[in-house]
């Protein structure tokens, strides 16, 4: 017996210095897999740089420790923070889940970072591991798929609807194909859906680029938006300068306040801004841009004529864009006013847009 458990005892050890020797062996092996990791279960398209434009983007941790922290970073041409570099930091939820939103870029990256890190706004290199920044993922190439435009054909030109979010009026709007479509009778309707705290807007924008010439728009009654609605047609430039000339169609949010505006961005230049009253029924909006100038003018009814009566009417000749790669857009979104926010959905019909060179 005692033989027997001597022999058992020592079978203990020699299994114990084994399992000892294995972990030694492999000790590294078992650190890596019980080092934390992110994955990607959101990416974005592919896109160039814009600060126009913003995407969803999601992600999973394993191993994160408490008070750690996202920080996101798009590629274009340098790595930029996201979504913008004073909220440079996304939260990781209970479920190890994070969300967050990003600019376009040619690739994405996903830092997991201790409480005391601080991003860079702009870098030549995205940051490595080490330190406060305790993992690293990144997506790009295969891994990314280039966003297919959803167009619609109005008066003559081919349109894009637009998909993503953007930052019009100071917040994020998010913009949903359905509000923007065409009838039976080739009108364009652009539409604000949903409910108080969850509203989607609508966009188009031309796929080519049109430069010097007449801009018209015919709109039907537009009288009837809240204040908190903007209705906009508009030049923008997503590859340059944004180049943007503005007839908005908004009281911002100010009951009292006028309901029409023609602008030439930047807007915080006095002299950039022009309000005017816009009454009820069809109206006519022109831009006629040419070397060094801008003018603008409103009439009533469906006028082809830019020499006609006007309603409103401005000559800008100082910081007109000259043309670049800019493109007529339209939209209608909801401006965040927090003392009189929107309440209902809205409609704007478009009747026609004519372009002469």
């Amino acid at each position: 017996m005692a033989q027997a458990f001597h022999k058992q005892h020592s079978n203990t050890w020699a299994q114990a210095i084994l399992i000892g020797l294995c972990a030694l062996l492999t000790g590294c092996e078992v650190t890596r897999a019980n080092e934390p990791s992110i994955i990607f279960t959101k990416l974005p398209p592919a896109g160039e740089g814009s600060p126009d434009k913003i995407n969803d983007i999601r992600g999973r941790v394993d191993g994160a420790r408490a008070g750690q922290r996202i920080v996101i970073f798009a590629r274009s041409g340098l790595w930029w923070v996201q979504p913008t570099a004073d909220q440079p930091f996304t939260a990781i939820s209970r479920d190890s889940s994070w969300k967050s939103a990003t600019h376009p870029g040619s690739a994405y990256a996903a830092l997991l970072v201790n409480p005391g890190y601080r991003p860079p706004t702009i870098a030549n290199a995205l940051p490595e591991k080490g330190g406060d920044v305790v993992a690293v993922a990144t997506a790009e190439g295969a891994m990314l798929t280039r966003p297919v435009a959803k167009t619609l054909h109005f008066s003559g030109y081919d349109w894009d609807i637009r998909e993503s979010s953007s930052d019009r009026g100071g917040t994020r709007n998010l913009n949903d194909p359905a509000n923007a479509w065409m009838d039976e009778k080739g009108l364009l309707h652009l539409r604000i859906a949903g409910q108080p705290g969850n509203w989607t807007s609508g966009e188009v924008s031309l796929t080519r680029s049109l430069g010097y010439g007449t801009y018209r728009f015919t709109v039907r009654d537009i009288s009837q938006l809240e204040p908190a609605t903007v209705f906009g047609m508009f030049t923008w430039d997503d590859f340059g300068p944004p180049r943007e000339m503005d007839i908005e169609v908004s009281r911002w949010g100010e009951a009292e306040s006028k309901n029409s505006q023609y602008v030439i961005q930047p807007y915080y230049v006095p002299a950039n801004v022009v309000r005017f009253m816009a009454p009820a029924g069809v109206l006519t909006h022109w831009i006629l841009w040419e070397p060094g100038r801008a003018t603008f003018k409103t009439v009533r009814g469906r006028s082809s004529k830019i020499d006609s009566p006007a309603l409103a009417s401005h000559v800008f000749t100082s910081g007109v864009p000259v043309p670049g790669n800019e493109v007529v857009r339209m939209n209608l979104y909801v401006y965040n006013n927090k003392t009189n926010p929107l309440r209902h959905g809205s409609e704007v019909i478009v009747e026609k847009f004519e372009y002469l060179p």
